[in-house]
């Protein structure tokens, strides 16, 4: 899959617009995230880091700690990302009204 197409997943604009909002460990994108499972969102974390938009830091503590933010490849598509999610809450009505047409 390119890397547009991993981009433009559900979960995957979910997490991204979760780390907007600054560095996440793993529990708390979980609980932002309602109705991901681990599985996903461990896999979408792997693949934005495997594309050099996220980055995972490791903690040497017991129990494990892991942070993820953005590099700053994936800072670079946060104000794209967020007015794209703005574009979406303004016109949310007109859109749901399109979907339900179809």
């Amino acid at each position: 899959m390119s890397n547009a197409g991993r981009i433009s997943n559900k979960w995957t604009l979910l997490v991204m617009y979760s780390l907007v909002q600054g560095t996440k460990r793993y529990t708390e994108l979980q609980r932002q995230i309602k109705g991901i499972s681990p599985k996903m969102l461990t896999q979408v974390l792997r693949n934005l880091e495997n594309d050099q938009l996220v980055c995972r830091k490791v903690y040497p503590v017991v129990p494990p700690m892991v942070e993820y933010s953005f590099t700053p490849l994936g800072k670079s598509i946060a104000e794209p990302l967020v007015e794209l999610c703005i574009w979406a809450e303004e016109h949310d009505k007109m859109l749901r009204a399109a979907w339900q047409l179809k």
